[in-house]
């Protein structure tokens, strides 16, 4: 069963920030088809949905007492054994709800980490997972968790006397939270020497971001020739995808596909899988993927949005974005947004299109300015070469000095610095 939650008179609280005041209010059928979507991504068996109306959150059962009886009906005569809540609810929501309903309840932040923790293959994906998983449970050691009688066989040891079952729950997760953080660390220092290993070719990386099932991952396919998992499922690409590819101008570049955003994503995954998500930030281009045909386009992209701004706040640089509209093919030539790149990565339409801009954004970013280079610095003309495009050199009136005009990516520009106007 599933149950989305729809605020129709908002309480009095305190005032909203500005970005949350400039998110455009969601669509309430499409939030809903995206609950059901959520739950099928695990093939939960969906026996009923609806949407129910909320005047008012309860503090106790978030739904009103009527709702929580009529509810309760349903489940008994439908014989149900699980309910998702599309919202995000609080321990003692969640435990009173499965006290009145006799069934298991799980909501949007709990199903979505069962999501991630099915489709976490690599290392840093299932340490992502298992930290965030943890950093949610260990609000709700109020219940029973039997996954922590697994978990305990695997420390080797015993809380002391007088440690209630409670504070050794909490001090387990605490201490395994703490190993997982420096794994984690450790995995980012990885990727940071992976992505400096990235900066010793003349590739620019360009990032896939959107929503999703945006159909980013069928665009990554359709550009690369990869097979990556596309499906029309929420979540079908969980780690990140890195594979070269050649542009109309013969410019190589790094395309990588990372996993979808979605509304309400759990502030727990927000943190855990900030490593992932740099791999958006520290990329030379993002395009950021829109279904525009989608009924909730607009809140969606705004969601996309507020991760990124947030993730590129703290990136050292943003070079540029794009906006592309998939799935254009299923609109009127005349709703498509204006600067925007209208595709269909399913039937290839407005690929040549996508693939110039890439091409002049890469043009755009980079910068063609003269060198001064000794005559003999062979090594460095050769440098050039392989990381820029070399555009003339000629040896200076006192042949003492190689001027070489080149264009180079702005991340090679402090390696050349004492070469530019003689210095």
């Amino acid at each position: 069963m599933v149950l989305h939650p729809t605020m129709v008179v908002h309480r009095a609280a305190a005032k909203p920030s500005k970005a949350a005041t400039q998110l455009p209010p969601r669509n309430p059928e499409a939030s809903l088809a995206e609950a059901v979507s959520l739950a099928a991504a695990i093939a939960l068996p969906i026996h009923h949905s609806e949407i129910i109306p909320l005047r008012r959150v309860s503090p106790a059962t978030l739904l009103g007492k009527g709702s929580v009886e009529r509810v309760k009906g349903l489940i008994a005569a439908l014989e149900i054994g699980m309910v998702f809540v599309d919202y995000k609810l609080s321990p003692v929501q969640q435990r009173n709800l499965e006290t009145e309903w006799n069934a298991k309840v799980i909501d949007r932040t709990g199903l979505i980490l069962e999501i991630f923790g099915e489709r976490a293959r690599t290392h840093e994906g299932v340490l992502q997972v298992e930290l965030a998983a943890l950093s949610y449970q260990r609000s709700r050691l109020v219940r029973s968790w039997t996954h922590l009688e697994r978990q305990r066989g695997g420390f080797g040891f015993m809380g002391g006397p007088g440690e209630s079952q409670l504070e050794m729950d909490r001090r387990l997760i605490d201490e395994r939270i703490v190993k997982l953080k420096k794994e984690l660390e450790q995995v980012k220092r990885t990727r940071g020497l992976h992505r400096s290993a990235r900066q010793l070719v003349p590739f620019p990386v360009v990032a896939l971001a959107g929503y999703t099932n945006s159909g980013k991952s069928t665009l990554f396919n359709r550009l690369t020739g990869a097979e990556v998992r596309a499906e029309n499922l929420l979540f079908a690409t969980l780690d990140p995808t890195l594979r070269g590819m050649v542009l109309p101008s013969g410019r190589r570049i790094i395309l990588s596909d990372t996993v979808g955003f979605i509304s309400d994503l759990p502030t727990e995954l927000i943190a855990a899988f900030r490593a992932t998500l740099e791999e958006v930030a520290a990329a030379d281009l993002i395009l950021h993927i829109h279904d525009s045909s989608h009924p909730d386009r607009e809140s969606q992209a705004a969601a996309v949005e507020g991760v990124l701004n947030d993730l590129l706040s703290a990136a050292e640089v943003r070079t540029r974005q794009l906006e592309v509209w998939n799935k254009s093919d299923l609109l009127a030539a005349d709703s498509v947004g204006d600067g925007t790149i209208p595709i269909s990565a399913l039937t290839g339409a407005g690929i040549d299109g996508l693939l110039a801009a890439i091409d002049g954004a890469m043009a755009d970013c980079a910068e063609r300015l003269v060198l001064e280079l000794p005559v003999s610095d062979g090594k460095t003309l050769a440098w050039l070469h392989q990381k820029g495009q070399v555009h003339d050199t000629k040896v200076s009136e006192n042949s003492e000095q190689l001027l070489v005009e080149v264009t180079l990516e702005p991340r090679y520009l402090d390696q050349v610095s004492q070469f530019r106007g003689g210095g």
